[in-house]
């Protein structure tokens, strides 16, 4: 049992991580290629300082950020008792501090993580996630969450996000520089950073949805173990894909965010989900319901 909890659990989790790592170096390399490509050595130095930045403002700032985007409010222990116990006692489970709670007024059932570091962390869930969810599913999703927190998915989500905004932003100035630069009528190079400008920013999406469903296996994983009860995040994750009136359209840049997408589901390729399917996700939660 415990060489089959290896094969099953500790490796993909080892394998994960590495390429987690990977991704966000791809993202950072096209950030300075595109500083290169259309600066040369000073645009590679300006595409440096927005990479180094941002990092920064997205370490420092980002989680209050989210939390006012999305509406949170904190979420007091005189109103909302059982919520915070089971924070509490899963927190202490997982050996890190309790995060602070917040509530989302909004009638779909999700949550999500935030924060720089295990000890500067939050929750938030929705209203509807706590009347759609029994007890032993709330811990579930609670244990993915607190897993973010642990494994700092959440600095890595926003860095992502951060990353392949800055792309955007570099592709979009470059695009209006070829408009309104050169009078000259040279065409040099032009097409190369016309391709550039157009693809840069959807391969860094691309890599940013990968570094997405890549944390929600490993958060899955190491939420079940923490409280030894793979079932109740797969049932909870069953009835979040099933719910019938998610919005249509929202904020897509905080997608990835959520413990399953906040929108309905569009039929498009795999590439292109914020997460794994949930099929997959269920599958991976019961082989090691029987490894545990």
């Amino acid at each position: 049992m415990f060489i089959n909890l290896i094969y099953l659990v500790l490796i993909p989790m080892i394998l994960n991580q590495i390429k987690t790592v990977l991704l966000l170096t791809l993202l950072t390399v096209f950030v300075l290629i595109m500083g290169f490509v259309l600066g040369g050595e000073s645009g590679l130095t300006i595409a440096f300082v927005f990479v180094i930045l941002f990092n920064i403002f997205s370490y420092w700032f980002s989680d209050k950020l989210i939390l006012k985007i999305n509406g949170a409010k904190l979420a007091t222990y005189s109103v909302y008792t059982k919520l915070n116990d089971i924070v509490k006692e899963i927190s202490e489970r997982a050996g890190i501090k309790k995060p602070k709670i917040y509530i989302i007024d909004k009638n779909f059932p999700n949550a999500f993580a935030t924060g720089r570091s295990p000890s500067k962390s939050a929750i938030a869930v929705t209203e509807g996630l706590l009347e759609l969810l029994s007890e032993r599913e709330l811990k579930g999703v609670i244990a993915h969450e607190i897993s973010h927190i642990k494994n700092r998915d959440t600095l890595i989500s926003t860095i992502a996000v951060i990353l392949t905004g800055v792309i955007s932003y570099i592709a979009i100035l470059a695009r209006w520089g070829m408009i309104f630069g050169s009078k000259d009528g040279d065409s040099s190079g032009l097409f190369e950073i016309l391709i550039l400008t157009i693809l840069a920013p959807f391969i860094a999406t691309i890599l940013r949805f990968a570094i997405s469903r890549t944390r929600e296996y490993i958060a899955d994983e190491s939420g079940a173990k923490i409280i030894k009860d793979p079932l109740a995040l797969a049932s909870a994750l069953k009835k979040l894909e099933n719910y019938p009136d998610k919005p249509k359209k929202g904020n897509q840049a905080i997608a990835s965010m959520y413990i399953v997408n906040p929108f309905a589901s569009s039929k498009l390729l795999k590439i292109f989900s914020t997460h794994p399917t949930t099929v997959n996700r269920i599958k991976k939660l019961r082989k090691i319901d029987l490894n545990l």
